[in-house]
C-alpha cells in the first residue's frame, strides 16, 4: 500500500512539482555559479563549534548543507524522511552518511554536538509531531550539544500553504524535552530577533549555557 505523501512532500509537489528534489538541488547549484552565499547556515554552525565537531542535519534535503560541512572537516551525517531528496544527495555526495529516517521516531544510537534544523523543517512537520520530534533531538544531543533550529513565522516566509508553527509552541516542545534557549536571532548571519521580522534561528542546549 502506498504511503500518503507528507506534508512537505504535498507542499513542494504542488509549488515545485513531482521532480521536485532534482529541483531544488539544481537551484542551489545556480545560486551557487551566479556567486551567491548559499551557506548562511553553515557559517552560523562554524560560530558555534568548530571541525572535527559531529553534526547531525536533520532534514537535510538534497544534502547542500551536510556537504559543505563533511567539506570543512566536520563529521556529519544526514537525515531526511524524504527517499526522492535522499536519492539526490547519495547520488552526489556519497561520502556523506544519509539516513532515511522520520524526525519524529528516529534513533541513530547516536549523539552529537550540534543537532541543525535548517530550511523550514519545523512548520513542515507532521502536525501533531512537534513534541516527538523534540524529544527525538534532545536524544541525540551530547550532554554539551547545541540543537539549532531555523524556520519561517509566517507565510511570507514559509513555502505554498505550509501551516504557521508559533515560536511558544516550538520553545514548550523543547522545554518539555530537556533543552533551553540559550540563543535566538532574526536571521543566519545572527541578526537580532524582532517580534515582526518573519523568521528565527533558536539555539538550544541542555546545560543553558549562552553561545
Amino acid at each position: 500500500m502506498t504511503e500518503p505523501p507528507t506534508l512537505w512532500q504535498r507542499i513542494a509537489r504542488s509549488t515545485v512539482g513531482d521532480d521536485y528534489a532534482a529541483t531544488y538541488a539544481d537551484r542551489f547549484r545556480k545560486m551557487a555559479a551566479r556567486g551567491e552565499d548559499i551557506h548562511g547556515e553553515v557559517t552560523f554552525v562554524t560560530r558555534l563549534v568548530g571541525p572535527p565537531a559531529r553534526v547531525l542535519d536533520a532534514g537535510c534535503g538534497t544534502g547542500r548543507i551536510a556537504v559543505r560541512l563533511h567539506e570543512l572537516g566536520y563529521d556529519v551525517v544526514g537525515v531526511d524522511v524524504d527517499q526522492a531528496m535522499l536519492d539526490v544527495a547519495r547520488a552526489d555526495n556519497p561520502a556523506v552518511d544519509w539516513r532515511l529516517a522520520d524526525l519524529a521516531t528516529f534513533d541513530l544510537a547516536d549523539r552529537f554536538d550540534v543537532v541543525l534544523l535548517a530550511g523550514n523543517i519545523v512548520p513542515l512537520l507532521e502536525p501533531g509531531t512537534l513534541a516527538e520530534v523534540c524529544g527525538r533531538l534532545a536524544a541525540h544531543t551530547t550532554d554539551s550539544g547545541i540543537v539549532v533550529c531555523g524556520f519561517g513565522l509566517d507565510p511570507a516566509h514559509l513555502p505554498g500553504d505550509c501551516p504557521v508553527t508559533p515560536l511558544a509552541d516550538l520553545e514548550a516542545a523543547m522545554a518539555a524535552a530537556g533543552l533551553v534557549e540559550t540563543g535566538r536571532f532574526g536571521t543566519w548571519d545572527s541578526g537580532p530577533f524582532v517580534d515582526d521580522g518573519g523568521y528565527v534561528v533558536t539555539v538550544h542546549t541542555r546545560s543553558g549555557e549562552r553561545q
